[in-house]
């Protein structure tokens, strides 16, 4: 199978062509060659439109290329031209702050079951939101909540998938990877970035109902690179080892350490693993 289109650039058509009739997200794509970051397109376009009543859910920022990616922890995130799928899809839907940030693991388990079904390869998930192939990042995902004076947030989550990059910084080369480096073809981008907007407003439709993570913690489980395995837990008051034992209805990552079965909870915690990244 040819994964590329003919030019192999993105193309918003081709995406749209994708999508199962229906959809939402991605049914508007604000499409750039070059911008700083995605997600903060996306909070500058809700920051525009605050306050009008507009409805912005389901609008997808999509570039060639980012010249301020970010990651988790404020973590740079290298974003060349034509190497990837970065973007970001904002949301608005009618949900208390608290529960948001599930969203992440939402996210996480579209991506890897999209890269499975389009590509063939082993993808897993490593707690909460990394895409991993043979032990390297393939996917990144940062969830952001702006609009919080307005009552119910607005939600910004971004996606950089580490698609057609054929080379990385020698700082990258032994941690991340990409999805043409692990099939030796070259990938259509815009077919896997339909897939993964249909996946999404699926598994995001099943959140809506239950409000946690309830109707969809098996399937993240089963592909939960750190389940049964020792990881060292990274904390701002330092760090210990434990077993991971899986999450919660809250995608909480349950370790059980000499202590007992600790919470961890995403946002200023890393999880590694004892002898490399997971």
């Amino acid at each position: 199978m040819n994964y590329m289109n003919e030019s192999g650039k993105l193309n918003i058509e081709d995406i749209k062509g994708v999508l199962i009739p229906g959809v939402s997200f991605g049914s508007k794509i604000n499409f750039h060659d070059q911008i700083d970051s995605t997600n903060t397109e996306a909070k500058r376009l809700l920051a525009e439109h605050r306050g009008e009543g507009k409805n912005l859910h389901g609008i997808l920022v999509l570039a060639e290329e980012q010249t301020n990616g970010r990651g988790r922890l404020g973590r740079d995130w290298s974003s060349p031209h034509e190497g990837g799928i970065w973007m970001s899809l904002v949301l608005q839907p009618e949900l208390p702050a608290q529960i948001c940030p599930m969203l992440t693991i939402v996210a996480a388990l579209a991506v890897n079951s999209s890269i499975r079904e389009h590509t063939g390869l082993s993808s897993f998930i490593k707690w909460p939101n990394d895409i991993i192939i043979d032990g390297r990042k393939v996917c990144g995902i940062l969830t952001e909540m702006a609009g919080l004076s307005q009552g119910t947030p607005d939600i910004v989550i971004g996606i950089g998938i580490n698609a057609n990059r054929s080379e990385f910084p020698e700082e990258l080369r032994d941690s991340a990877t990409s999805l043409a480096l692990e099939k030796g073809e070259k990938i259509n981008r815009n077919v896997l970035i339909g897939k993964i907007l249909n996946r999404f407003e699926g598994y995001y439709q099943q959140f809506l109902r239950s409000r946690d993570l309830s109707e969809l913690k098996a399937e993240y489980e089963e592909f939960l690179v750190n389940r049964g395995k020792q990881v060292r837990v990274l904390e701002r008051e330092g760090e210990y080892t434990g077993t991971a034992l899986g999450i919660n209805e809250q995608g909480v990552l349950l370790v059980e350490s000499k202590e007992g079965i600790r919470e961890i909870i995403s946002g200023e915690v890393s999880v590694r693993g004892l002898y490399g990244y997971v």
